[in-house]
C-alpha cells in the first residue's frame, strides 16, 4: 500500500491506496504548513494523521510515502527523513505542493498551472522536462489571487473608507460585518491583535468573490487588481519557459477555490494568452496519480 498527503496551510488530506491506486482509507486533518502552524505544530499534525490514517494496518504494510506540502521543501524533506527512518511509512519522498495540481493540469507533459487557494503559486514543466516553481512566496509576502491577498486588499479599501478618505462601498460594510466593529481604529487593532490574523483576513475571500458575482463593482475590482497580479507573474513565466510555442495548444490551466471561482474564471481567460482551464479534480487526486508513477 501507498500513502498520499496533501498539505496546505487550511487542510491537510490523506489516502492510502493499494497497488493499483484504489482508494483504501482517505483522512482530513487541520493544516499543516509549517509558516502558517509553526513548524512543531505542522510535524505534530501530520504524525497524528499519519497514524490515524493506518491504525488498523499491519506493520510493513506501506511501501511509499509521497509528502506533497506547502511551506518551505527544506523542512518537509528533513521530515520526510525522520519518517523514514520509522518502520510505518516505507519509503518517504517530499515534493512541494505545486506537484499534484501540475500533474492534474498538464498529464506530465510541458505545461504551466496557476493554484489560487488560502496561498497562491504558479508551477511549470519546462519542455527539457524541468519542474519550475514561480511566487508562492506566503502570507506575509503577497500572494496575489490567495484567500489571503483578497482579504487584505479588502480591508485596506475599507479602513480607507471608514477614515473618510474614499466614498463608502460594500467593502467598509463587509469588513464591518465580519468583524463587529465600526471604525477604523477598532478593525485595525482587531487583525493586528489576532492569534491567526492570516487565517482571519482568508475568511474574508468567499464574501467578497459572492459580491464580486453579483456584480459589486468594489468587490470585482479588488478581485480583478489580486487575481490579474498572479496572471502577469504567469504570462512571464510563459514567456521565458516556452518562447516560440503555441500558446493556444500549451496545456494550461487553474487550480484552487479562488481561481476557479466564476467570478474569478471568466476574467481571467478573456485577459490571457494561454487556454486555461479550471481543474475539476481536486489536488489529493494529482497526489494519487504521482503514487502511481513512483518508480520502484
Amino acid at each position: 500500500m501507498k500513502i498520499g498527503v496533501d498539505g496546505g496551510g487550511t487542510k491537510t488530506e490523506l489516502i492510502l491506496v493499494d497497488e493499483k491506486g484504489a482508494l483504501i482509507a482517505r483522512h482530513l486533518a487541520p493544516g499543516c504548513n509549517p509558516s502558517v502552524a509553526g513548524p512543531d505544530a505542522a510535524r505534530e499534525v501530520l504524525d497524528v494523521a499519519l497514524r490515524t490514517l493506518i491504525v488498523v494496518q499491519p506493520p510493513g504494510a506501506v511501501t511509499d510515502t509521497l509528502l506533497c506540502m506547502a511551506g518551505a521543501p527544506e523542512f518537509w524533506h528533513e521530515t520526510a527523513a525522520l519518517l523514514s527512518a520509522e518502520d510505518n511509512y516505507g519509503r518517504v519522498i517530499a515534493f512541494d505542493d505545486s506537484r499534484p495540481v501540475l500533474a492534474l493540469a498538464t498529464g506530465g507533459q510541458p505545461g504551466i498551472v496557476l493554484h489560487g487557494g488560502t496561498g497562491s503559486f504558479i508551477a511549470a514543466q519546462s519542455p527539457d522536462g524541468a519542474f519550475h516553481y514561480a511566487g508562492g512566496t506566503g502570507w506575509r509576502f503577497g500572494d496575489p489571487g490567495s484567500g489571503y491577498d483578497l482579504g487584505r486588499r479588502t480591508i485596506g479599501r475599507a479602513l480607507l473608507e471608514l477614515q473618510g478618505w474614499q466614498l463608502p462601498t460594500s467593502l467598509s460594510t463587509l469588513v464591518r460585518d465580519h468583524t463587529g466593529l465600526t471604525t477604523a481604529n477598532d478593525i485595525t487593532r482587531f487583525f493586528y491583535k489576532h492569534a491567526e490574523p492570516n487565517r482571519q483576513i482568508a475568511t474574508l475571500a468567499p464574501a467578497l468573490l459572492r459580491l464580486a458575482l453579483e456584480g459589486d463593482p468594489a468587490a470585482q475590482l479588488v478581485v480583478m487588481e489580486s487575481c490579474t497580479e498572479l496572471l502577469k507573474l504567469a504570462e512571464s513565466v510563459t514567456a521565458k519557459l516556452f518562447a516560440g510555442w503555441n500558446l493556444d495548444t500549451l496545456p494550461a490551466a487553474v487550480s484552487g477555490p479562488i481561481l476557479c471561482h466564476p467570478a474569478v474564471q471568466k476574467a481571467l481567460t478573456t485577459r490571457s494568452s494561454l487556454n486555461l482551464r479550471a481543474l475539476a479534480e481536486p489536488p489529493i487526486e494529482g497526489v494519487r496519480r504521482l503514487l502511481l508513477g513512483l518508480n520502484p
